[in-house]
C-alpha cells in the first residue's frame, strides 16, 4: 500500500486575524461539546481570531440549519460545527450522524462558506472523551480547518491580489 501524504498548513493559512468565525455547538452531550468548544476557541485564539461568535443549538440535528443561516447572513467567513453523537442501542445514531454530516456538507457547497465538521460520532463515551481532551481535540482541529479553508477560498476568489 502507498504511504499517506499529509502536508502541514503554512502559518499564513492559519492566520485568522481578519476572519469572522462562528462556532455552532450542540448542547446534547454538553460536557463533551464544552470540551470541544474549549479546544476550538483555544485554537482560534492562537490563530488570531477576534472574539468568535458561539451559537448553541439543542442537538446535532440543528447544527446544519443554524450553520446555513449564519453562512447566508454574509457576516461570517467560516463556521465550526461542534457536537457529539454517541451510539446507543437503536439505529437513531446512524440517521443522526448521516444527516448532520450531509447537512454540514450542504452548507459548504450551497453557500461557499467553509463549515468544518467537528462533530464527534463515537461508539461510546470513552471514545468521545479521548477525542475532546487537551492534547487530542477534534474541536481544535475543526477550528484550524475552518480558518485554513476560509483563507484558501479567499485566495481562490481573488487570485490577482
Amino acid at each position: 500500500m502507498g504511504e499517506r501524504s499529509h502536508e502541514r498548513a503554512r502559518p499564513e493559512d492559519l492566520d485568522a486575524t481578519d476572519l469572522r468565525i462562528a462556532v455552532v455547538a450542540s448542547r446534547y452531550n454538553l460536557d463533551i461539546s464544552k470540551r470541544l468548544l474549549r479546544g476550538a476557541l483555544r485554537a482560534l485564539e492562537q490563530q488570531g481570531a477576534a472574539d468568535p461568535d458561539v451559537v448553541w443549538v439543542p442537538g446535532a440535528m440543528e447544527i446544519p440549519l443554524t450553520a446555513l443561516t449564519l453562512a447566508e447572513s454574509g457576516e461570517v467567513d467560516a463556521i465550526v460545527a461542534i457536537g457529539c453523537v454517541i451510539n446507543g442501542e437503536t439505529a437513531h445514531f446512524q440517521y443522526v450522524c448521516e444527516q448532520v454530516s450531509a447537512g454540514v456538507q450542504h452548507v459548504n457547497l450551497d453557500t461557499g462558506v467553509p463549515c468544518s465538521f467537528g462533530v464527534l460520532t463515537t461508539l461510546d463515551r470513552d471514545q468521545a472523551l479521548a477525542r475532546s481532551g487537551p492534547t487530542n481535540n477534534k474541536g481544535a482541529e475543526a477550528a484550524e480547518t475552518a480558518v485554513e479553508m476560509a483563507n484558501l477560498i479567499r485566495r481562490l476568489q481573488s487570485p490577482h491580489e
